[in-house]
């Protein structure tokens, strides 16, 4: 049998309807559209057989594949809403508000049970975010934050609480996905000198400090992010401050952490400083990707060690998405980037295509493994909403685009339990497609007018590192260099570089040399050209070349110069190409 065509749902000012997935593309029949413009919650349920939606009057729920409506609940003000795992409870959310006497409101999260379409409970939660209650993946249990504890429920009993898990401040947790036992990653903000903590527990076993499985300590945290692998063996946990206090990133700090459930816990040492964009578990469990420092970022893989196995080197990216089966990894940079996207066979560690998205917001993979949706969103951004489908391979099957005068707010795929669809043999062959590519013209930067129309110099802001494996090579006598011998193998090939470049420059005929120098020597720009503005870019200039005169001695004195007082002397020739045109001026 045919395995079934993922639907996507499109949210939008145009209302609310479900797209066929590939080969086709048309409108579905499954999902009647709802024209209002006023649909601000939608969902899928885990197996992607029931779908949700409030459209501002009602929540309606509807089984998919029958096409028929199931339930309808009277709660115009919905703003999200979420399934449980096997279908039994559907969870809304309304804005919370008190009463004008200042007494407290009604209860605004309900839990419906969707066999009699009954209210099992109402609970009052006040804030928008962590509002769903979260079940393991066979609903025996489930669990709600409340003033710093954890409530847990047994069998979608409600009126009972069935255990608690209380620590002085508990402000998050996880349950681990999978079959039971269920385990719970709580996390511990810290106080007064003491550390922040996240630990890992089994259910329901509480008592005290030595019941817990594991225990991950730091300071720097003031909130984290915590992921399960698919197994439930391990969590990485990304701890973010929110002001980095040395002052190199506008992003705060951020740390990556790995806990074990066996007890075992490190920090991932990663090799280039600054932020932490994204970080994303294999589904095989036992291998993950982070994306990582100032950009051009890097993206590495790591084992259950935390040793590197895969280095991808450098690039404009931000995110990293493995595709359902895991053979497939996307590297790409959405946002404030250009949407480059890098497309990654995980097995072999070949690349395998270099689409670009321009201006998307959202990504994700179609559950078939083999089909990816790019879009752009309102309110991140209003103009040129639509979204795209692509094969993997880099080709654009289908493109929708909405009219400029209206706005699409979501896409998202109907989702399908693990095994519907079965893994494919990875193709490096673009698919055939009848849309043009999606590759847009390459930025040109910026030149000032004096410099248009003149032949270029080609420099680089920095040089990209290439990808590199890091898994030891079978058979070959070379072992992979440790972190510190390759933290050394850089410096020595930086401060060669330096020294090279430096005799380079004592090479040089004086008459090159020494205009600059000579120039530089005058405290007073040498010539005015009676317009104070260039007369300010002539002496910044000369400040400019000053400065790189003196790093060029350093380096022929032996001093090891950094990377950025390198590229610094790389923009010699054209600082003194700005300032002769400046001072002819051109």
């Amino acid at each position: 049998m045919a395995p079934p065509t993922p639907l996507l749902a499109v949210r939008g000012s145009e209302g609310l309807y479900m797209v066929n997935g590939p080969p086709s593309f048309t409108e579905s029949t499954a999902f009647q559209r709802d024209s209002g413009k006023n649909c601000k919650a939608v969902a899928f349920s885990k197996d992607g057989s029931l779908f949700a939606w409030c459209n501002g009057q009602k929540v309606n729920v509807v089984n998919v594949t029958r096409a028929e409506l199931l339930h309808s609940f009277d709660l115009p003000k919905t703003v999200c809403l979420e399934f449980s795992p096997k279908n039994n409870v559907l969870a809304t959310w309304q804005a919370y508000t008190t009463a004008k006497d200042g007494t407290a409101g009604v209860p605004n999260l309900q839990l419906h049970d969707l066999k009699t379409g009954k209210c099992l409970k109402s609970f009052i939660q006040k804030k928008m975010q962590n509002w769903c209650p979260c079940w393991a993946d066979d609903e025996s249990i489930c669990a709600r934050n409340v003033n710093n504890e954890v409530h847990f429920f047994e069998n979608n009993n409600f009126n009972t609480i069935a255990n608690k898990l209380h620590l002085q401040k508990v402000s998050d947790f996880v349950l681990s996905p999978g079959a039971q036992p269920t385990k719970v990653a709580v996390y511990v903000p810290g106080s007064k000198g003491a550390p922040s903590f996240v630990r890992l527990y089994q259910y329901p076993n509480f008592g005290g400090p030595q019941s817990a499985l594991a225990n991950k300590s730091f300071f720097k945290a003031d909130k984290v992010t915590m992921l399960w692998n698919k197994k439930a063996t391990a969590v990485l946990v990304v701890a973010s401050t929110e002001v980095d206090k040395s002052g190199a990133s506008y992003y705060g700090e951020q740390t990556l952490h790995y806990v074990a459930a066996s007890g075992e816990s490190a920090v991932v040492q990663l090799p280039k400083s600054g932020p932490i964009y994204d970080v994303a578990w294999s589904p095989n469990s036992v291998e993950f990707c982070a994306v990582y420092g100032f950009m051009p970022a890097k993206a590495t893989v790591f084992n259950l060690k935390c040793d590197p196995v895969f280095d991808f080197g450098t690039g404009p990216r931000n995110a990293a998405y493995y595709s359902p089966h895991g053979h497939i990894l996307v590297l790409a940079g959405f946002g404030n980037l250009r949407g480059q996207m890098e497309v990654w066979d995980v097995k072999n560690y070949k690349l395998i295509s270099k689409p670009v998205a321009s201006d998307s917001t959202y990504f994700a993979w179609c559950p078939d493994g083999e089909h990816i949706v790019t879009a752009t969103c309102a309110p991140r951004l209003r103009v040129s909403n639509g979204y795209k489908i692509w094969h993997y391979t880099g080709s654009v099957l289908h493109s929708h685009q909405v009219p400029s005068d209206q706005e699409m707010w979501q896409v998202f795929w109907q989702p399908f339990l693990d095994g519907v669809f079965p893994e494919r043999a990875v193709r490096y062959q673009a698919v055939p497609s009848e849309l043009p590519g999606a590759e847009p013209r390459p930025a040109q930067a910026y030149r000032p007018p004096a410099l248009r129309n003149k032949p270029g110099t080609s420099s680089k802001l920095h040089e990209d590192e290439p990808p590199q494996n890091m898994k030891p090579q079978l058979g070959g006598g070379d072992k992979p260099l440790s972190k510190t011998a390759l933290k050394n193998q850089r410096k020595h090939e930086a401060k060669k570089a330096a020294k090279q470049e430096a005799k380079a420059d004592a090479h040089q005929g004086p008459a090159q040399v020494q205009p600059p120098q000579s120039a530089l020597q005058n405290t007073v720009p040498a010539t005015t050209t009676g317009d104070p503005e260039v007369d300010k870019k002539i002496k910044n200039l000369k400040k400019k070349l000053k400065a790189i005169e003196q790093l060029k001695e350093q380096a022929a004195a032996g001093k090891q110069l950094e990377k950025n007082q390198v590229e610094k002397i790389q923009k010699e020739a054209a600082l003194l190409k700005e300032l002769e045109d400046l001072e002819l001026g051109v």
